[in-house]
């Protein structure tokens, strides 16, 4: 159960300050400096996170996640590490302090689109892999979805993979694998909004969605490799004007196409549990009605997140 310090502190009677430095002290000797911590990391996860809202000082942070547990499924990932800043220097500098013998066991860094943490990684670690999901690319739907000009067809749509589709079977369509988490009245929906001419440009940003979805959803790796090398050559050229987002995207994952499909060949190395930890932390932030002090949140981020629960229970 997550509580606040000052919850704590309130149980046992005794101040905030005697409470927290209790806490952290204990934490400290007891969980975040054991040395056999960093022991059997091969899967990195990094990505930045907002540790508070203010006008004043650096709001950002790097956070950096074993996804080992998770890629080979044997539990799930944890925090490793909370560096001040999100840039390149931030996470090579905290590389760079591991040992050797850390370095050269990583195999593998998950990340987003942010191409200082690629670089951070490749000039650390000799023989590292580096992996992309496509979804921060600024992918569909960021931005404004813009009509598609008046000179465009009215009975035709830019299909994926350059194949164009015909008004009439729009509405007939299947709404792609994403269907399955829409209930009837919400498909029977989204068909009402296809069958609109003024919606092309939204049923055209769906239909790379649901590509993009059926790739990762694919029961072989190879056939979605396939999949998604065919999206990211499709929407390379060939996008209507008027869809300025989803040019930008192709540039995009042109650009990173090869840490795109290095996913497919390795898979559970995804950096949606990194995401996911993220989310941790936001509510830890929220339970706490946020911090002024780096070090504490630092402390209690590992504290919280850290893959800690076991040793904590035995020390009950």
């Amino acid at each position: 159960m997550r509580m606040s310090i000052a919850r704590v502190a309130a149980n046992l009677g005794v101040a905030w300050n005697t409470a927290s430095d209790a806490i952290l002290a204990a934490g400290a000797e007891l969980l975040i400096d054991s040395a056999d911590r960093l022991d059997g990391v091969t899967t990195v996860g990094v990505d930045e996170h907002v540790w508070r809202h203010t006008r004043n000082g650096d709001k950002y942070v790097t956070v950096i996640i074993d996804l080992t547990p998770t890629r080979t499924r044997t539990g799930p990932s944890r925090l490793l590490a909370v560096v001040e800043g999100r840039s390149k220097q931030a996470f090579k500098s905290w590389l760079e302090a591991q040992t050797k013998a850390f370095r050269d066991r990583v195999e593998i860094v998950a990340m987003d689109g942010f191409t200082g943490y690629k670089t951070a990684a490749v000039e650390t670690i000799d023989t590292v892999t580096t992996v992309m999901d496509p979804y921060p690319c600024g992918g569909p739907g960021r931005g404004q979805a813009r009509p598609l000009p008046s000179s465009a067809s009215s009975r035709r749509r830019w299909g994926i993979g350059g194949v164009p589709v015909t008004r009439s079977t729009a509405s007939d369509a299947s709404p792609g694998p994403g269907s399955v988490l829409l209930t009837t009245k919400q498909q029977h929906r989204l068909a009402k909004v296809f069958a609109d001419q003024r919606h092309v440009a939204f049923e055209v940003t769906w239909s790379l969605y649901q590509s993009v979805i059926e790739a990762y959803q694919a029961d072989q790796p190879t056939e979605g490799k396939k999949i998604m090398t065919r999206l990211i050559t499709s929407i390379q050229s060939g996008v209507p004007a008027g869809l300025e987002e989803l040019r930008s995207l192709g540039q995009t994952m042109k650009r990173h196409r090869d840490d795109i499909l290095t996913f497919f060949d390795h898979p559970g190395t995804s950096n949606g549990p990194t995401e996911a930890v993220n989310g941790l932390l936001e509510h830890l932030r929220g339970t706490a009605r946020g911090f002024r002090s780096i070090i504490n949140y630092i402390a209690r981020c590992l504290l919280d997140t850290g893959g800690f629960k076991p040793l904590t229970h035995s020390l009950l």
